[in-house]
């Protein structure tokens, strides 16, 4: 269907359109034409994704736009750029031609590289590193004079094709790029890497424009008139803060001690055989030029971890110029970090007098260690290391020294010598931690004219803008219409003994809550077909109540009704364990999934239609309050944002409990229920932070419920959902058509 949205025509590949999309558009619209930032809470299953593209491409057919779009996983990338496809053939079947664009998906090396001895590696560094082995410019060089060098063809057909090598207009998901460089015998992640200044629409992941380190290489030519949203960015304040904090450890320290006897044997070696190429590093670095200018596309790697207005533009500092001499400021600095390693307290202190401290034991003062990254990368490409996988702790090393020289307000340096949960184990830790979200975000919100973030769980969604420091032009929260209430909320507070169950600290461990936990689910597991998914509050408390489960016998019983699956902190285990799940659900054995709030499978797994028809969330998903950075976190919003300790604390922890629970509906043919178990939901302050779209299905008569009175709903539920019901919605308008569209916009014309 085609539409009008005041002066832009909407291409959208359905016949029918939500009234909450359309309404959706019509702000993401007002936001565009602002030229400014926009916050929109959608509820999940509402064709959130769909909606923005239809709107984006639309508007950049009349103003040209370019639209960046942030996913937080590969898959949810796939997905996107699936919608894209369908989106881009409706618009050529109505516009034509003018309507052609270029859309593809970038990831790493290892989710695009085409060559068996290369992607073949166990992780992203290794792949990393075999790549560069065989497509850095030194590499190439030597193999023109000796045939035995090893290079990558893709790479050297794709070089040789030059400026012939494009991709033609369509949308690329990461399978169609592989596809394509296949067929052309071109490397894709090079070829993908080019177009992307090309691209009308690009899809990767939020680090390539929130970490400093990849956004310096991937997107710094993007230009200012485009799009940025940022999907599922219920989080989005701890991606901001992790790709600004390093943690160097014992093992940290020993590598990068390797690292540089390494780099020191190579100095040697090169002393001897070319001493040319060091004198000429030496030189480039006296006229103030730390990088050589555009290196060839085989060398580029991380750029600097500062963000770019931070960056001195001046020559790197006498002292640390000789090869030699950076070597021996960076023994004396891991040396350094080595006894501040060796503590029995903790200690917090900021990056000022942490910096003070480095100058007066060993010499080092700020301007040098601000220059270290920049300064390694120059002697990494000198000495022509390829293996940039075996360099890692070197450099994090240099990673910490760059940011520590360069920020004074916003981080903490944290020295812990054990974990608090493990006491009895040494495991001491050094963690520039990050507080302030918005410094990594701050160079993305003033160089694009309209960034979006949107997600199914923003509320309270006024708390957002303080995190992050910006003034949006527009935020709303939407609600969803339903032809049915097919979202049943509970909150459970008791057990059926009329105990209280809870996850508080005090409370977490007792023998009666566990109980009750356990009757709960053995009740629902009898009445509820087919999956049932639970989240725990931590792995420890998962771990310490299945344990007790099957003391009492409650685990048995269970399984004796439904199978039972657990997630772990292995991926592949994790991942066997869910195609075994959705298995059981899908023969009819029906089965339970244990699973963790933050965790892999509460962020990016869907458990639509059979596979979710009950999510309960065990306790409320409180951050570990003990930890050191958090509370120095907490000090510092407090201080600069006047955003007090249990505000943040409730906001995060109710964000986590409503992404958990909203994997069961993922559509509005979909039905599911939502039990809140723990007593503490029963409390205003709590539960009003949960997203709009929950708390309007939440009735005040599932507020504060024992088992058997959840049970007794639920089977009343069911029953219901159960009936022939009317997809059209009778006499509620759920789905809009052209003509409906056409009227709203009449009537709303004849009002003006």
């Amino acid at each position: 269907m085609k539409f009008q949205i005041e002066d832009i025509t909407v291409y959208f590949p359905y016949d029918h359109i939500y009234p909450e999309q359309h309404a959706y558009m019509i702000d993401l619209k007002r936001a565009l034409d602002a030229k400014g930032h926009c916050l929109l809470e959608m509820p999940t299953g509402t064709g959130k994704t769909i909606a923005l593209l239809s709107l984006i491409t639309s508007y950049s057919l009349s103003k040209p736009l370019k639209l960046i779009y942030c996913t937080r996983t590969v898959h949810e990338m796939e997905k996107t750029l699936a919608e894209l496809k369908l989106l881009h053939k409706y618009q050529i079947e109505c516009v034509g031609p003018a309507a052609k664009m270029l859309a593809l998906g970038l990831s790493s090396r290892k989710n695009l590289c085409v060559n068996p001895v290369v992607v073949d590696k166990e992780n992203r560094d290794s792949v990393d590193a075999g790549c560069r082995k065989l497509t850095a410019s030194w590499v190439r060089a030597l193999a023109v004079e000796d045939r035995s060098v090893q290079t990558c063809d893709w790479f050297e057909k794709y070089e040789r094709a030059g400026s012939d090598a494009v991709l033609p207009p369509g949308v690329y998901t990461l399978q169609d790029l592989r596809a394509f460089g296949k067929e052309k015998g071109w490397c894709p992640y090079f070829l993908a890497r080019h177009m992307v200044q090309f691209a009308n629409v690009v899809v990767y992941s939020y680090q390539y424009l929130l970490d400093p380190k990849v956004a310096g290489i991937i997107s710094k030519e993007m230009q200012r008139e485009s799009v940025v949203v940022f999907d599922e960015a219920h989080n989005i304040d701890n991606v901001c803060i992790e790709a600004l904090s390093v943690s160097v450890r014992k093992q940290t320290i020993e590598g990068a001690t390797r690292n540089i006897n390494k780099m020191a044997q190579e100095i040697n070696r090169f002393k001897a055989t070319d001493a040319g190429r060091l004198r000429a590093e030496y030189n480039r670095l006296v006229d103030g030029l730390a990088q050589r200018g555009d290196l060839p596309t085989g060398d580029t790697w991380l750029a600097n971890p500062a963000l770019p207005d931070d960056i001195l533009k001046e020559a790197v500092p006498g002292n640390i110029r000789r090869a030699e001499h950076f070597l021996s400021v960076l023994r004396r600095l891991v040396q350094y970090l080595k006894g501040r390693l060796d503590t029995d307290i903790v200690e917090k202190e900021g990056p000022l007098t942490f910096v003070n401290a480095v100058n007066s034991h060993v010499g080092i003062d700020q301007k040098m260690l601000k220059f270290c990254y920049d300064r390694l990368h120059s002697l990494m490409l000198t000495l022509e290391i390829t293996d940039t996988d075996e360099f890692l702790h070197i450099q994090t090393i240099c990673d910490f020294a760059t940011l520590v020289g360069t920020y004074t307000r916003g981080f903490s340096i944290i020295i812990e010598p054990y974990d608090e949960r493990m006491p009895h184990i040494p495991d001491p830790v050094l963690q520039l931690s990050c507080h302030d979200a918005s410094l990594a975000i701050k160079p993305v919100f003033d160089r694009f004219q309209s960034v979006v973030i949107t997600s199914g769980t923003l509320s309270p969604i006024d708390l957002y803008p303080r995190l992050l420091n910006f003034n949006p032009v527009v935020s709303r929260s939407f609600t969803m219409s339903l032809t049915r209430d097919c979202i049943c909320p509970m909150v459970l507070s008791r057990g059926s003994d009329q105990l209280p169950v809870s996850t508080k600290f005090d409370l977490r461990s007792d023998p009666g809550v566990e109980r009750n936990y356990g009757r709960l689910l053995l009740e629902m597991v009898s009445v509820v077909p087919d999956g049932i998914v639970c989240f725990f509050v931590s792995y420890s408390y998962m771990d310490a109540i299945v344990n007790s489960w099957n003391e009492t016998g409650i685990l048995k019983d269970i399984m004796q009704r439904k199978l039972v699956f657990i997630e772990t902190q292995d991926v592949v285990e994790t991942t066997l364990a869910l195609d075994n799940y959705r298995k059981a659900c899908d023969c009819g054995r029906g089965a339970v999934f244990f699973s963790v709030a933050r965790g892999k499978v509460a962020e990016g797994i869907d458990f639509d239609r059979h596979y979710g028809r009950l999510v309960i969330m065990f306790g409320v998903p409180f951050q570990y309050t003990l930890s050191k950075i958090l509370l120095a976190r907490l000090e510092y919003l407090r201080e600069t944002f006047q955003i007090k300790e249990g505000d943040f604390l409730t906001f995060d922890a109710l964000r986590q409990a409503a992404q958990c629970v909203g994997r069961v509906i993922r559509s509005k043919a979909d039905y599911g229920m939502m039990i809140f178990a723990d007593k503490r939901y029963t409390r205003h302050d709590k539960r009003s932070k949960l997203p709009g779209w929950i708390l309007s299905h939440l009735r005040d008569a599932h507020l504060n419920l024992s088992t058997d009175m959840a049970v007794h709903i639920a089977r009343e539920f069911l029953r219901k959902m159960a009936q022939p019901y009317d997809k059209t919605g009778g006499g509620k308008k759920t789905l809009l058509s052209q003509e409906d569209l056409e009227k709203m916009n009449g009537v709303e014309g004849m009002m003006f």
